[in-house]
């Protein structure tokens, strides 16, 4: 398992989708891409983030198998007791969220719905409406995060949530 990020990379990197997404933002990616294969979740490496916080999360990037795509597309786990705080918003790349299993709580703006299985969440570019996800439950909250990977992108953290 991965080392949790030093205090400074923290600062830098947040929530499984802006992880995934960096993966794009800073691999050069060949003219000529190959071929994409049908893979299993399973097959594909778990990372962890923030291993023994209160933010541990733990998520496979399948869409990166074989070169890094245009869209992230992430299976991801937030553990019992952990969030994904700080709350942020993108400037231009909007990000969708469906949960696969578990519960847990959306954090967005001001505002705060629950998650269960089936439960869908768009979250659009430039929305000035930050978002974080807690769960409070006993068991990992999975979910599936999408979102697009555009070159200047900001992404901007609300620390007030």
């Amino acid at each position: 398992m991965s080392p949790p990020l030093q205090e400074e990379e923290q600062g830098q990197r947040h929530f499984s989708l802006q992880l995934i997404a960096d993966v794009g933002r800073h691999t050069e990616v060949s003219p000529m891409r190959k071929i994409k294969r049908p893979v299993q979740d399973s097959d594909v490496e778990k990372t962890a983030w923030y291993l023994g916080t209160d933010r541990e999360i733990f998520g496979r990037a399948l869409c990166d198998v074989g070169g890094v795509s245009k869209i992230g597309f992430g299976l991801v786990e937030l553990s019992p007791g952990c969030n994904t705080l700080p709350a942020h918003y993108h400037t231009l790349e909007e990000e969708h969220l469906y949960v696969l299993e578990g519960a847990g709580k959306l954090h967005l703006g001001t505002e705060t719905y629950s998650l269960v299985k089936g439960s869908y969440a768009h979250f659009p570019a430039g929305q000035e409406m930050p978002h974080f996800l807690s769960n409070d439950s006993t068991e990992p909250l999975k979910y599936i995060m999408v979102g697009e990977r555009i070159e200047g992108d900001e992404v901007v953290y609300k620390n007030d949530a």
